[in-house]
């Protein structure tokens, strides 16, 4: 009796130690520290999450010369070219509220997703304004500005040095 009570009292510490740890309530390596020391070294298999999340980075990285190559090296439409860009704008928009909602990184999939809407919106934009640019540089300052607003919004200082830069090289460019 006296056994199983210890056992039950270990897979409870365990199973709080391994909640901490994906809460982040404590570092990794005081967790990983007293689930050695609580398991005797052996510790529960965890998910193989981390896998997952390289495959879906990984595509993320590719659909971006996915869309380059469908803007600048293919025969199609102006009207099917956004749809894809869109799809692809979508579909990164939901990878980051996923991970969000996972806590997990969500780094790779909104850069690829905000490069993504840049090239598809100037690429719309110039194919819309012929000669006069006002379309095209109204299509960056609002590049710019989703940047800045979600730099702010994410707390992601990258961001909203992008959208900045941007700003400053949009207005430098166009008094050039």
């Amino acid at each position: 009796m006296c056994l199983r009570l210890k056992d039950s009292r270990k897979q409870i510490i365990v199973n709080e130690l391994l909640n901490w740890k994906k809460s982040r309530m404590l570092p990794d390596q005081y967790c990983d520290y007293l689930l050695a020391l609580y398991t005797e070294g052996n510790q529960p298999k965890e998910k193989k999450i981390g896998m997952m999340v390289n495959i879906i980075n990984l595509i993320f990285l590719l659909l971006i010369p996915i869309s380059v190559f469908l803007i600048y090296f293919t025969e199609l439409s102006i009207i099917l070219q956004t749809a894809f860009l869109s799809l692809f704008v979508f579909a990164g928009i939901l990878a980051v509220f996923y991970f969000s909602r996972k806590r997990i990184s969500f780094h790779l999939p909104i850069i690829s997703t905000a490069f993504i809407l840049l090239i598809g919106s100037v690429a719309l934009a110039s194919g819309l304004s012929g000669e006069s640019h006002f379309i095209l540089y109204f299509a960056l300052f609002l590049n710019c500005l989703l940047w800045l607003v979600s730099g702010w919004k994410l707390s992601l200082p990258y961001f909203w040095i992008s959208g900045t830069f941007g700003f400053l090289l949009t207005v430098i460019s166009i008094f050039i």
